[in-house]
């Protein structure tokens, strides 16, 4: 798992690795994923290092609830009212590739179920 040094979200969190930034707020940023899985495909991260959001709840509830906030910010924003999913990953078996947390909202067409 990725250190906060290595860490590609925290990267673009501040600033190191540019991103094509949606929103963004004193705890968190939204941007583009740069492989969609839907027209719409968007990555909500906080600014902060958690590895996953396991370590997210326990150590900033809030912090979680913002992510979630923010998360139906973009779908307003990106115009998913239709509908969209908020999916987060746990571990390796679930599919995170990235060891901090993060929340795809994913949207602009019919998702199937179950999803993978």
């Amino acid at each position: 798992m990725s250190t906060v040094n290595d860490c590609l979200f925290c990267k673009i969190a501040t600033g190191v690795i540019p991103a094509d930034i949606i929103v963004e707020n004193d705890h968190a940023l939204a941007f583009r994923d740069i492989d969609p899985k839907a027209p719409t495909h968007v990555l909500v991260i906080p600014r902060s290092h958690f590895a996953d959001v396991d370590e997210l709840t326990e150590r900033d509830p809030d912090l979680a609830g913002k992510l979630l906030a923010l998360a139906s910010e973009v779908a307003k924003l990106e115009a998913l009212g239709t509908g969209y999913r908020i999916v987060t990953n746990i571990g390796e078996d679930a599919g995170q590739s990235v060891a901090h947390v993060h929340f795809h909202v994913l949207g602009g067409r019919s998702l199937t179920w179950p999803p993978g």
